[in-house]
């Protein structure tokens, strides 16, 4: 059975791991989500769904936002060693122990600015009391509101599935846009048949 993620540790420490857009505005805000036409790449959720870190890539920009999240780097350079240790449920490989300190000491020395990050559309509040199936709804009706199916609005739609838990298939995305599966694959790329790869080996 996987180890679950000792989050008890990291909010008894008031560690920042999540945070909404600062400067862009939603373009529709409603009781239940916010909704950015153009996108946000300002909205940081670690830990939000069930997939777990499982790259040394992946491990990096997670230290990197926190770094930017709580910006201190004496008492992160403890809580980086506790999310990069296997036994407490946030990744899963084993790593190093001089790998890790060479890339606690690169993010520390580079770190402070927002991390590259995946552009969002709708992002949903908390407690909004929506099911998974009535937030897949709600992702179909506005990011399917243009009759133009692009790799941009599949990207949505895969980020979308990933953060409900829910495995990535063309199909999906399909009902998702409201058109056939072959007009789905009609407009992937190589980059996004990678990505759909990697999110669904992290479900």
């Amino acid at each position: 059975m996987s180890q679950a993620r000792n989050m008890k540790w990291l909010n008894e420490r008031r560690i920042v791991y999540r945070q909404d857009p600062i400067n862009d505005m939603p373009d529709e805000e409603t009781d239940k989500y916010n909704y950015y036409f153009k996108g946000t790449h300002e909205y940081y959720h670690l830990f939000n769904s069930k997939a777990k870190i499982t790259t040394y890539k992946s491990l990096k920009w997670h230290f990197l936002v926190l770094y930017y999240l709580n910006k201190q780097p004496q008492s992160l350079s403890i809580i980086f060693r506790f999310i990069a240790n296997k036994d407490n449920g946030f990744v899963t490989f084993f790593i190093k122990p001089q790998v890790l300190e060479n890339m606690i000491k690169d993010v520390i020395e580079q770190g402070g600015e927002p991390p590259v990050n995946k552009i969002r559309k709708i992002i949903f509040k908390d407690y909004s009391g929506l099911t998974a199936s009535e937030k897949m709804s709600i992702v179909g009706s506005l990011i399917g509101r243009s009759s133009i199916v692009s790799a941009e609005s599949i990207y949505q739609c895969m980020i979308d599935l990933n953060e409900l838990d829910k495995q990535i298939t063309w199909n999906k995305i399909a009902v998702l846009l409201n058109c056939s599966e072959r007009t789905i694959i009609r407009n992937i790329n190589i980059q996004l048949k990678n990505e759909k790869k990697l999110l669904n080996e992290k479900i």
